[in-house]
């Protein structure tokens, strides 16, 4: 007798860094929740995205192509609702799909969510408090505001859905928190975490910048120089020389920051619960995931975008008792691309030829294919638009990482200084009008990036080899090299 198609509760946060998360030895917090997700599943050590910001990265979770393919490079490029997603192909076979909360993806008739029999989500961000949400209705749906906490009011319309829902077909649930992202409300219940106590401080957290590129230096989100008011939840005393300044912000930051993963964490535990209750744990695939990694301080930063591991990295815990052994762990690299191939897969649909990622489904099992990657690339499109971040591409294998900075929005809508949805209204910008450069971390010897070894005679051959490299997986997935990326990227 052949198994039932596995329902697929797909619980993603927004900013969450893996290194915020109690099972993947979290210095800062715990997470019992995601933990016990951890214990009856699978760690992912090794996951990635391949563009550090929100709706690039969203479109890529559902479209399963790179960002070039999809159209969404930045954000303000938003996704054509008609493009094939993995809940539009689900939908085809039998399955009842729904989504509540972040979208991030565009409003109106073109960008709303399609291939959902359900939904709800956020206008852009959206509030912590009493949000909006958009719901289904003509010219793209119609706004209402409900009164409660996001992470609160996203988890209460999944549970409705699924109390509601056709008990004969299988689900696909997309749970898509806006938390832990900018600027961190935390709820009643979790306001006094942390008050009576310090929470300890990264290693890089006072970091100068020396021994990297000037992409790194001029970068405008180190922690209490360029947040806000808003940011701190009080004004910043002017007179603080900078790195007593980050030491002072960073408490104030991490600790709102803590308190909304609480709430999130909480949330996780009310859907594990609901799933052992309605005896579906067993046959039910739940992912937790973050559309990208985060700098908590690491680097003296706040926010992503950039290729360092803080930002790069993704959580992914898995459990589908079925095909996953309890308190395993992989470290093969995935990617976000490779999300959607993994679903269909375990739904027995075959993926479209123009999705791009790779169903990881053998890496469940414990065995990793012989032709499994062992590199993969990256690209940040927004040069200089958003926190004064350069644009780069890069590749990363198991040891080592090179980026390439080439300080150009390509055309790019969004991609340009004076796209500011999140405008930095304090410290110094630096005009990035420098030559194209390298960085090369070799990650066996300084897991922390802080030395550049591009220059170094000894990396001559790795840093030749992996350029190539590059350029073959950019080919290999349809992106071009940028024009003075020829002979190294010397001019």
């Amino acid at each position: 007798m052949s198994q039932p198609l596995p329902n697929i509760l797909f619980i993603m946060s927004d900013d969450h860094a893996a290194h915020a998360i109690g099972c993947y030895g979290s210095r800062i917090n715990r997470t019992p929740h995601m933990d016990r997700l951890a214990a009856g599943g699978m760690r992912f050590d090794q996951c990635f995205c391949t563009n550090s910001i929100c709706t690039p990265s969203r479109a890529t979770i559902l479209t399963g192509t790179y960002n070039h393919i999809n159209g969404v490079t930045t954000l303000a490029t938003k996704m054509d609702n008609s493009l094939t997603t993995f809940p539009k192909l689900l939908q085809q076979r039998g399955y009842r799909t729904a989504i509540f909360g972040k979208w991030h993806l565009g409003e109106g008739p073109r960008h709303c969510p399609t291939g959902f029999d359900d939904w709800a989500v956020l206008p852009g961000q959206g509030y912590y408090h009493n949000p909006t949400f958009i719901y289904p209705g003509p010219d793209g749906g119609v706004r209402r505001t409900v009164r409660g906490y996001a992470t609160d009011l996203i988890t209460d319309m999944c549970l409705d859905w699924l109390e509601r829902r056709d008990r004969e077909r299988p689900f696909c649930l997309l749970c898509h928190h806006k938390a832990p992202h900018r600027p961190w409300y935390s709820d009643e219940k979790h306001a006094g975490m942390f008050l009576n106590e310090d929470v300890p401080e990264p290693e890089t957290l006072l970091d100068d910048y020396s021994n990297r590129s000037k992409a790194a230096a001029a970068a405008a989100m180190r922690v209490g120089v360029h947040m806000n008011s808003t940011d701190l939840k009080c004004e910043m005393p002017e007179a603080m020389p900078e790195l007593e300044r980050r030491r002072w912000a960073y408490q104030r930051y991490i600790k709102d920051y803590l308190r909304t993963v609480q709430s999130v964490d909480d949330n996780v535990g009310r859907l594990l619960d609901y799933l052992d209750a309605e005896e579906l744990a067993e046959n039910t695939l739940v992912v937790y995931t973050s559309d990208q990694g985060f700098f908590l301080g690491d680097h003296g930063w706040y926010d992503k975008r950039f290729m360092y591991e803080e930002s790069l990295r993704m959580p992914l815990l898995m459990r589908y008792p079925r095909e996953i052994a309890s308190g395993s762990i992989n470290r093969d690299l995935v990617l976000n691309v490779d999300f959607p191939l993994l679903f269909l897969d375990l739904a027995g649909v075959e993926a479209p030829r123009e999705m791009q990622g790779r169903s990881f489904r053998a890496l469940l099992h414990g065995h990793a294919p012989p032709d499994w990657r062992d590199a993969f690339y990256y690209r940040y499109w927004m040069n200089a638009a958003h926190h004064n971040v350069a644009a780069h591409y890069g590749i990363r294998t198991h040891r080592y990482k090179l980026i390439y900075y080439y300080y150009d929005g390509c055309g790019q809508p969004g991609a340009e200084r004076g796209f500011q949805a999140e405008a930095v209204d304090r410290g110094p910008i630096v005009p990035l009008d420098f030559e194209p450069e390298w960085e090369l971390f070799d990650l066996e010897k300084d897991p922390r990036e802080l030395h550049n070894v591009a220059g170094d005679p000894a990396y001559a051959n790795v840093l030749r080899e992996l350029r190539d490299r590059l350029h073959v997986l950019q080919a290999e997935v349809g992106d071009t090299r940028y024009s003075a990326d020829r002979d190294g990227g010397r001019r």
